[in-house]
């Protein structure tokens, strides 16, 4: 971020000052509702100004007045390279966003900060739940939903758990001295730019001023970039314990295992460690995360897994390998974002249990062009999900397990993963 963020650097420094908010999605109001009765004047500009009320339209008008502003809080989803951005910035606007104001103000100690292609939900819900359940008042915020700034957000709380995404993290210039970094894949190509602008993205919060540990799931995507990892990186893995810990916590796959690593990891370096009895009842309760790897009511013999948050191969993979031994109908594909399919094609070439794969467009067709049939391995594409539902619940003939994992985003065809995961819910009953 360029401008005097020197002169800016919490929510107090806009006291008097004009105030662009740029994108009123969650973060957006919860900024407008934080700084109303401090800044002298708020300028509201959005792509979609009706999402409240006296906001602007994006472009010459509502650029105009947010160049008038000394500074602009932009929300995570806008990249940081749009033209409008970087126009601000050569007009010697500083441009920041809320969450970096709050790090600036609170206790960095009492705030872990957890982020991953893959994971990083439930991961940080996990750590959550357990802090929680042993005593230690934690709110669990972040990309999940909670904005921690927001004036309708308790701040009593002992801790705060933040999940941040590739988005977020880009836009800070300080860090809680605990990370923990789920997973590393490809993601956000068209928001980043290339594979290795988002992975420095994605891991700079390991090195910014304040990071001090890193825990960090040992896989062999984490350990090659290790250099990006801060100055004192520490690999995680699931020990028997973990794969026990996940399971009374109601997660399936090793991968879950790996999440939970990272999460105990973390608890302990607050709380110090706790016996595994004392683990295992704090687990009791816990809600697994919806449309991440969690099981429908089967049909039958056959398993039905809503896996729709999956949207980039990383935890596609993850999931196919969950189920190693099982025969799969997998459902994938959705935007294309310009991500590298040939990991996913491997892994599915690899299996030895017959596979099914229904490709759906845009990624599906990139997903079936890197991905030929064998005798194990069927790919076909489809024009809609309840095609690919019918034809995936024939070819699996009463028994194996049908598989929602898109490895893309939903956009297109869904307003978002929720709608994909309600749509395959409707495909699914139907045949019920």
């Amino acid at each position: 971020m360029l401008g005097h963020l020197e002169m800016v650097q919490t929510f107090e420094d806009l006291r008097g000052k004009r105030v662009g908010i740029f994108g009123l999605g969650v973060e957006g109001q919860a900024a407008f509702r934080r700084i109303s009765g401090v800044a002298a004047e708020i300028v509201l500009v959005d792509d979609r100004p009706s999402l409240l009320s006296g906001a602007l339209l994006t472009g010459k008008e509502g650029l105009s007045a947010l160049s008038t502003c000394e500074v602009v809080l932009k929300t995570p989803g806008i990249p940081r390279a749009r033209p409008e951005v970087l126009d601000l910035e050569r007009r010697g606007v500083t441009i920041t966003s809320g969450l970096d104001l709050w790090l600036h103000e609170v206790d960095l100690s009492s705030v872990i900060a957890i982020t991953g292609t893959k994971g990083k939900s439930t991961t940080t819900t996990v750590l959550g739940h357990l802090a929680n359940r042993l005593g230690a008042d934690t709110l669990v915020a972040g990309n999940i939903g909670v904005v921690p700034y927001d004036e309708a957000t308790r701040s009593n709380q002992r801790f705060t758990v933040l999940e941040l995404s590739s988005f977020q993290v880009s836009g800070l210039t300080i860090s809680p001295p605990l990370v923990g970094v789920t997973s590393l894949g490809q993601d956000h190509l068209d928001w980043h730019g290339s594979v290795e602008t988002y992975v420095a993205d994605k891991l700079a919060l390991t090195s910014r001023p304040g990071a001090q540990l890193a825990v960090v799931a040992d896989t062999p995507q984490l350990r090659a970039v290790e250099g990006l990892l801060g100055p004192h990186p520490r690999f995680v893995v699931p020990t028997d314990f973990d794969c026990q810990l996940a399971l009374e916590l109601g997660l399936l796959g090793f991968h879950h295992a790996e999440n939970v690593a990272v999460a105990r990891t973390l608890l302990e370096a607050v709380l110090g460690p706790h016996n595994e009895a004392e683990l295992l009842t704090a687990a009791r309760g816990y809600a697994p995360l919806e449309s991440r790897f969690f099981q429908l009511p089967p049909l039958g013999e056959i398993a039905v897994i809503d896996d729709s948050l999956a949207t980039n191969p990383l935890p596609t993979i993850a999931g196919l390998s969950a189920l190693s031994h099982d025969r799969v109908a997998l459902i994938a594909g959705g935007q294309d974002r310009g991500v590298d399919y040939e990991p996913l094609a491997q892994a599915l070439a690899e299996r030895t249990m017959p596979t099914f794969v229904a490709c759906l467009a845009e990624a599906g067709d990139v997903i079936a062009s890197v991905t030929p049939s064998t005798d194990l391995l069927s790919v076909e594409k489809f024009a809609s999900l309840e095609e690919a539902v019918a034809a995936c619940l024939t070819w699996l003939s009463g028994k194996g397990a049908l598989l929602l994992s898109p490895a893309a985003p939903s956009f297109g065809q869904f307003e978002n993963y929720r709608d994909r995961s309600e749509a395959f819910q409707r495909a699914v009953d139907r045949h019920r």
